[in-house]
């Protein structure tokens, strides 16, 4: 991923204005790091059927990472969860102001897509990536979940409806990241079973999310913890024992279903895949 990083680095978005904070803004919260759990999905993906197109699959890892930053600089604003801290840093609504954090989060949203547009796939391939950025980051997705998240605050929720809100707010955009990867090495045969894998594989990674803001602390995690309360967790609904139930279950589903890839996948994404499939465990 060190590539990677320097990929961001070098293609970090510039503003041309004389406006005197904006551009550090722009670049915060992507400089302050972060797992890349996402980028390093695709990138494994598409190392394992054709490590010749991971330059240009460098493009498309780092949409996915501008959109997903988005949502997390949108997450963090006083009429969201209202943190101050993301990625071991102040938030952009501290940092700066609430209007520059707003209108950031809306420049690296629209950003991502001009990155990938000029993305050098064909066209084909550019539309395809789009569609399946925009399906699972937008209304149908990512935003749809957040709506649920913050619609329902301080309302407890069935289980199902819990699943249903962080399939759509956390594992959608892991499981497009992977199908994403399959898309641009044209494995289309594997794309929709990484999508489905993906899912559960957001879906734990959701649970053990809500596991750490109750085990962690601030420090630990780099942004505020024990914060979920009125929110609705699997914690928050479940308890942190069933929630570490729940968690193992998917994680030895997960587990089991890698053993069925094939060695190329199992090669690239095994290492990533049992990093944070388990990081649960440790608590």
């Amino acid at each position: 991923m060190q590539n990677f990083e320097q990929f961001l680095l070098d293609n970090l978005p510039q503003s041309q204005s004389f406006h005197p904070t904006y551009q550090d803004a722009l670049q915060n919260m992507l400089v302050a790091g972060g797992k890349r759990f996402r980028p390093a999905l695709l990138l494994g993906v598409v190392k394992a059927y054709n490590p010749l197109m991971i330059q240009s699959a460098y493009h498309a890892a780092f949409a996915i990472e501008l959109l997903h930053t988005y949502s997390l600089i949108h997450d963090d604003l006083p009429a969201m969860d209202n943190s101050p801290l993301r990625r071991g840093k102040p938030t952009l609504h501290v940092s700066f102001d609430e209007v520059t954090a707003i209108l950031v989060g809306d420049a690296l949203n629209t950003y991502s897509f001009e990155v990938l547009s000029n993305a050098p796939f064909s066209d084909t391939t550019r539309v395809k990536l789009i569609r399946e950025l925009a399906h699972n980051g937008g209304l149908n997705g990512m935003v749809l979940g957040q709506a649920i998240d913050c619609y329902f605050e301080n309302t407890p929720l069935k289980v199902e409806d819990i699943k249903l809100l962080h399939t759509n707010k956390t594992a959608k955009l892991i499981a497009a990241s992977m199908k994403m990867g399959a898309i641009i090495v044209g494995r289309e045969e594997v794309a929709e079973k990484l999508y489905e894998f993906g899912i559960k594989l957001g879906l734990l990674f959701q649970i053990q999310d809500d596991i750490l803001d109750v085990t962690q602390s601030s420090q630990e995690a780099g942004k505020l913890t024990n914060n979920d309360g009125d929110k609705n967790s699997f914690v928050t609904i479940l308890g942190l024992e069933e929630s570490m139930c729940e968690a193992n279950l998917l994680a030895d589903g997960l587990t089991q279903e890698m053993s069925s890839f094939d060695e190329p996948l199992k090669k690239e994404l095994l290492g990533l895949l049992n990093k944070y499939i388990n990081r649960h465990k440790n608590q």
